[in-house]
């Protein structure tokens, strides 16, 4: 049975934060909002807890996953970007974008394309999750929470009917907007917008 944590979403409470933060490192799959949704969340080089998103949202291995990030610092870390890149990716971020990025070599390969090499970097505006991965002190493996309706989930309330056997915390932050973000590839010289969703696209409009 899942963890249920109210937490404020303008003034997340530290020691639910510092909670959730301990059982993720002990393995645990996590519900928690964002500017976009609802969001599945566990260890990056947690191989058990990754299959067990998977399972919940039945995706097949070659599904590509998400690295949340707090902001830019662990980018290079995790992907290859040139400095026209990095400055186009720190004027749209915290915001609602995922951009496809050249993954290196410290990412597992079980993370990223199969073919192409790549990993999708996010930085959400949202301070419960902002609080959570400065806590946690590293980025989280994710992918958006689909229910039966295939619509993003937006309120914690229906994570509780659908998930709590299936995740070890729900965290409820209030209602959030369901517009998924807009998919970015920026692995290569040509810009492309692979999914329109929200926040501005101007700026990758060449």
């Amino acid at each position: 049975m899942a963890q249920y944590f109210y937490i404020h979403p303008d003034n997340p409470q530290a020691r639910l934060i510092q909670q959730t933060v301990h059982l993720l490192r002990d393995g645990a799959v996590v519900a928690y909002p964002t500017d976009s949704g609802y969001a599945l969340g566990c260890q990056i080089d947690d191989k058990q807890a990754l299959e067990r998103v998977r399972r919940i949202r039945h995706l097949d291995e070659h599904h590509p996953m998400t690295l949340i990030c707090r902001d830019l610092s662990d980018l290079s870390t995790y992907a290859k970007v040139d400095n026209a890149t990095y400055r186009l990716l720190k004027a749209h971020t915290p915001g609602p974008y995922t951009f496809v990025l050249q993954a290196t070599s410290e990412v597992p390969k079980r993370l990223h394309h199969p073919k192409r090499k790549t990993i999708g970097i996010r930085v959400p505006d949202h301070r419960i999750v902002q609080a959570l991965l400065e806590a946690f002190e590293a980025p989280l493996l994710s992918t958006t929470l689909v229910l039966e309706n295939q619509m993003p989930a937006g309120d914690a309330e229906d994570l509780r009917d659908h998930l709590e056997r299936q995740v070890d915390v729900i965290i409820d932050g209030g209602h959030v907007g369901v517009q998924p973000t807009s998919v970015i590839d920026l692995s290569t010289e040509s810009i492309e917008i692979l999914r329109v969703g929200a926040g501005d696209l101007a700026a990758f409009m060449n």
